[in-house]
């Protein structure tokens, strides 16, 4: 394998040359054979920054500029507009000594550029998914011409795409283009790259869905990350006893200043109210102490200009800079090397916490991890929560399952896509002018991505948009867009398929108390955590945006509601595991690695203290006062299935953070009404969803069928036969 490199180009052999270095990496030498065969897709998995970039793109522009070199030969495909302009400069080296075309396509890119490639198409293009449907709506002529000698297709941070509706238009999109160039008996390989996959060996046909070509799996055989990571407890006093009692943000503010202060890191809040808050507390800070200020928030809802100026501040590495960010940086855009990444929250999944852990300790050096946790301080009414510290414990056990198990989420494949389908019948109707139903059930479900949908569902499906004017039969068979299509696809916002949650009112009587993103389960009868308080949820009105509220009593509201993306039963079972053997350390080799500090360990002996007393290890159901709680110590899926078949039942359930509380209840009433749920026949994911009000979570869940829209629903927030087997092992 030492002698890999030969088989590349001399031309990027010179290239390797000049980098200055002196042999390639584990992965970069097993990717060359095969995509310089082009008969195979490669998945290529390693940590960030390990070179995977490099291990495709030197052997696929080799076999590029050893063949034709007549239209676009590789096509480079990245979730971030900010990724293609990363690797468009990344690029820059290696394709100026060859002399080779680049491109760089989405809403921003230079029009010079662009009207370059229509005129001559060559090289190589980097896109996302978006503005190559937009390619294949309003130009697929072009892109049949320009592609027609495609040679491999490449996806970066795939992982990113695995399990969503965005995703799934993704690989529909691959399967159209191979369709539109004549290419599905031969088909483009295809080359995955990411550093987080989970369940790795079932990735290949989320890939390729039809499996008409194999795929190889290329990955080091041996990591040699080294990795530094620190927890740190902060209590949040349930009063300020005098003037110099501090409150947990301000003291996390203060360490975050002591920690960042003179080099760059990344500081990840996940919110865009804690970002900004931070921000202005630490930018507050550099004021008081008469130094320039190293602190800049990076989101979403911040221009493009200001969140490149920090980008371009980190790749410069000549001034010490943090920034506080969400989701935005934790992609593999090039920031140059970070010295730290910081969490100051339980992070949304072990996938995202192993990409932020990677983006720093490049260059050589150890990734360093800090996480600063905040926990109220118990009294006499604190909730169970609060009392088992469980955004401390979901944090060590995503750590444990990171470093000792190496394990990450793997994708959802129990949802349907009925949004993301009914946009693709669109984009293909427009695509083509007309096409008849059996060649679109081919194309999208037989042979595509959405296999998971029955010819039967598909016929419904199109019989509800006929009824909507989104689609209209003409009198030769063949389907066309309707006006109301019309109208939807030739709007700007079509290209995409995801959508931010929507934010719905909170109203209590006639006060408007703020507004929520609405992207999990809300029903009717539910307890939410808002604005600090515990509310019942009277009302949800999807047409108005608006959640009904009253006031719920049942002591303090917890501070740790577990709110963002959906967790996984096997962190929830890593939590218990934690818990029960009352030790959270790992073990290398004989010895066992403690990271966290004395605060820390003190939250979490109170936690495994209440366990204990609680008898926890034993019984899943508890009474604490006037309300009872469950224990499953499984996933949301579950969890939420659980409480909406309670709330069902007339009860007034809450879920935080996967321990549902049941108001004004006692526990000998809910263990016999468990067991009877177990008795009876079970709904089905979908007759369950019928009870929730709101099923519309993607985008385009308002034009499908009332019965089709509750089978999306239910498939993507229940799960039924894990929640049979969990009242099957119940014993109160």
């Amino acid at each position: 394998m030492i002698d890999a490199h030969t088989k590349l180009d001399t031309r990027i052999q010179q290239w390797i040359f000049n980098q200055g270095w002196y042999n390639l990496r584990e992965i970069q030498c097993k990717a060359i054979a095969p995509i310089l065969a082009g008969d195979t897709d490669v998945l290529i998995s390693a940590s960030t920054a390990a070179g995977k970039t490099e291990a495709f793109f030197l052997p696929a522009i080799s076999k590029m500029i050893n063949g034709e070199q007549s239209g676009v030969s590789i096509l480079y495909i990245s979730p971030l507009k900010a990724l293609i302009n990363d690797q468009d400069r990344r690029l820059e080296s290696l394709v100026d000594l060859i002399g080779l075309n680049v491109t760089p396509w989405h809403g921003d890119s230079s029009k010079g550029r662009k009207n370059k490639l229509k005129k001559s198409p060559s090289g190589i293009v980097l896109i996302t998914p978006e503005s190559l449907e937009s390619m294949l709506i309003r130009d697929s002529g072009w892109v049949k011409l320009a592609f027609s000698k495609l040679d491999h297709i490449v996806i970066d941070e795939f992982h990113a795409f695995l399990g969503t509706e965005r995703g799934h238009h993704l690989v529909s999109l691959l399967h159209r283009l191979e369709h539109l160039l004549g290419r599905l008996k031969s088909p483009i390989p295809r080359t995955a790259l990411s550093a987080t996959l989970g369940n790795i060996e079932d990735v290949p046909v989320l890939l390729r869905p039809n499996q008409s070509l194999p795929c190889q799996i290329i990955r080091n055989s041996q990591s040699t990350t080294s990795l530094k990571v620190q927890v740190k407890g902060y209590v949040e006093p349930k009063e300020m006893r005098n003037e110099s009692s501090e409150s947990a943000e301000f003291q996390v503010c203060r360490d975050l200043f002591k920690f960042c202060r003179g080099d760059s890191h990344l500081v990840f809040a996940n919110s865009r109210k804690r970002t900004e808050s931070l921000t202005a507390t630490l930018t507050d800070f550099c004021e008081e102490a008469v130094v320039p200020n190293e602190f800049f928030p990076h989101h979403g809802s911040l221009v493009k200009e200001m969140r490149e100026d920090l980008e371009r501040r980190l790749q410069n590495e000549q001034l010490p800079t943090t920034a506080i960010c969400t989701m935005t940086l934790e992609l593999g855009i090039d920031i140059g090397k970070v010295n730290s990444v910081i969490q100051v929250t339980a992070p949304h999944s072990v996938s995202s916490l192993r990409q932020r852990m990677g983006r720093s300790g490049r260059r050589g050096g150890p990734s360093v991890l800090r996480m600063l946790i905040t926990e109220n301080e118990l009294e006499k009414n604190s909730d169970v929560v609060s009392k088992l510290r469980l955004q401390l414990v979901q944090s060590l056990a995503m750590i444990r399952l990171l470093i000792r198990n190496k394990w990450y989420e793997p994708a959802d494949t129990d949802k349907y896509h009925f949004s993301t389908l009914l946009h693709q019948i669109l984009s293909v109707v427009a695509q083509w002018g007309g096409v008849r139903a059996d060649q679109l059930f081919t194309l999208l479900c037989k042979n595509g991505v959405f296999q998971k949908i029955n010819a039967n569902q598909f016929k419904a499906l199109l019989i509800h948009m006929g009824q909507q004017d989104l689609i209209t039969q003409l009198g030769s068979g063949e389907l066309s867009l309707g006006l109301t299509g019309e109208r939807l696809v030739n709007h700007y916002s079509f290209y995409a398929v995801f959508k931010t949650p929507e934010e719905y009112r909170v109203v209590n009587g006639d006060k408007t108390l703020g507004s929520l993103p609405v992207d999990s389960l809300i029903m009717t009868g539910q307890h939410i955590v808002f604005g600090g308080k515990r509310w019942k949820v009277l009302d949800v009105d999807p047409d108005k945006k608006v959640i009904s509220v009253e006031y719920a009593r049942g002591g303090q509201a917890p501070k740790f509601g577990g709110g963002g993306l959906t967790i996984h039963d096997e962190i929830r079972k890593e939590m218990f595991n934690i818990l029960l053997d009352g030790d959270y350390r790992i073990s290398i080799g004989s010895q066992k690695v403690d990271f966290v500090d004395t605060t820390a360990k003190e939250l979490f002996t109170e936690s495994v203290e209440y366990f204990n007393a609680a008898g926890l290890a034993k019984k899943s159901i508890l009474q604490v006062g006037k309300s009872t709680c469950i224990f499953t110590w499984m996933g949301d899926k579950v969890v939420n299935t659980i409480a909406a078949l309670l709330i069902n039942l007339g009860y007034e359930v809450g879920n935080f953070a996967g321990v549902l509380i049941i108001e004004d209840a006692k526990e000998e009433s809910i263990e016999i009404s468990l067991k009877q749920l177990l008795l009876d026949s079970l709904p089905t994911e979908q007759s369950l969803a019928n009870s929730v009000r709101d099923k519309c979570i993607d985008k385009f869940d308002e034009y499908l069928p009332e019965d089709i829209l509750a089978l999306n629903f239910g498939s993507a927030t229940f799960n039924i036969e894990k929640a049979r087997l969990w009242l099957k092992n119940f014993d109160g």
